[in-house]
């Protein structure tokens, strides 16, 4: 068996058997190169040419040592014409980054690195390549020290996630206005609905007038508060009050007798589970307006108060109405119990009805495990 540095000669050989015989010996007599480092550069030189990935071989200097094939395929080089040149020499100096060369020679210092180091290529007559590049130091003892050059031509997939960013740009302005079209035309159904429920006589068919007014202006509120945010999340404190606004206008003649507020945490939630907590906000607080004050007096409250827990959630109305004992018969279930009761199953949700001492909690209760 050879001794361990007897093997750099039989390398040179072997390595010049695939190289270009020719430029391999131009370059060592002009370079004055030993043999172990011509060994090194010849082998570095076969496997260079071999790969289909554009590389280069550069010395200290930044000068190629030798291109592979695909490089020269890639960017239009013939394939003798490079060995010698300066890296910034190469077509019309495109390549002659100042950055970039001065990374290459920290590289050769070991003070720092070329790693997936992207650049635009500007080349005359040829569209603007992107290209991304990696440098890896070749230093054996008794060599000279090389820099292989990778070079990877990133330009269709950059125009791809430049589409594909654009595209999502246009959907969301797209749905920004959508979601202005939606609620601008619930705001015209709900209107229609209210001056409805004003000119009718019958007062049980106000009362479902104003009901149905209600329940459109909840996902109304909704669609506003999506459009103004631009985002799929509802900040829930902003959203319920506007919710809550709305229905006192719609509903309550003098505040002095009912006052209807919402408390909540700085908490959000989706538009799908936004929706369900709103309809049941207003269904809860509809409930309270219509059963809860049947006699005319100042002092009524309505209490609407959100509170995140963890993944789970708590969703309490309170009224301090006349309570569930003032009735000696169950009520039996109307629509808006059975909305509510359906809307909280949609979420993962339980509810629970109360005596407040005085008036009425109805609390809509999700816990952590109860996703749905």
């Amino acid at each position: 068996m050879l001794p361990h540095r007897q093997w750099r000669p039989t390398l040179a050989a072997l390595a010049c058997t695939y190289a270009n015989p020719a430029a391999s010996k131009d370059h060592f007599m002009s370079e004055n190169l030993s043999a172990p480092q011509a060994a090194a550069e010849s082998l570095a030189l076969a496997l260079i040419r071999a790969s289909r990935v554009p590389v280069l071989l550069l010395d200290v200097n930044l000068r190629v040592v030798g291109p592979s094939t695909s490089f020269c395929a890639a960017f239009g080089f013939a394939p003798n014409s490079l060995a010698g040149c300066t890296l910034g020499s190469l077509g019309v100096g495109e390549w002659g980054v100042p950055q970039l060369n001065s990374l290459l020679r920290s590289t050769f210092a070991r003070t720092a690195s070329v790693d997936a180091y992207e650049m635009d290529l500007v080349r005359p007559g040829h569209p603007i390549a992107c290209v991304i590049l990696n440098a890896h130091l070749l230093d054996y003892e008794g060599a000279a020290a090389l820099i292989v050059l990778t070079i990877s031509d990133v330009t269709s997939a950059r125009l791809d996630e430049r589409i594909k960013d654009d595209l999502i740009k246009e959907k969301q302005v797209l749905l920004t206005e959508l979601q202005h079209r939606v609620a601008n035309s619930l705001q015209i159904i709900a209107s229609v609905l209210m001056q409805s429920a004003r000119r009718v006589q019958s007062e049980e068919t106000r009362l479902h007038l104003s009901s149905a007014h209600n329940r459109v202006m909840s996902i109304a509120t909704l669609q506003k508060q999506l459009a103004q945010s631009g985002e799929d999340h509802v900040q829930l404190r902003q959203y319920f009050a506007g919710l809550c606004d709305s229905i006192g206008a719609s509903m309550i003649e003098d505040e002095d007798q009912i006052r209807l507020t919402s408390t909540s945490d700085d908490s959000s939630a989706t538009a799908n589970v936004s929706t369900s907590l709103g309809l049941i906000v207003t269904e809860l607080v509809i409930n309270s307006l219509k059963h809860a004050f049947p006699i005319r007096h100042t002092g009524g409250k309505i209490e609407v108060d959100y509170r995140a827990q963890g993944t789970g959630f708590a969703l309490t109305v309170t009224d301090n109405g006349v309570g569930l004992a003032a009735s000696a018969e169950k009520p039996t279930p109307g629509l808006g119990t059975g909305i509510v009761d359906a809307l909280a199953k949609h979420v993962g949700a339980t509810v629970e009805t109360t005596g407040a001492e005085p008036g009425t909690k109805v609390a809509v209760v999700r816990n952590a495990q109860q996703l749905p």
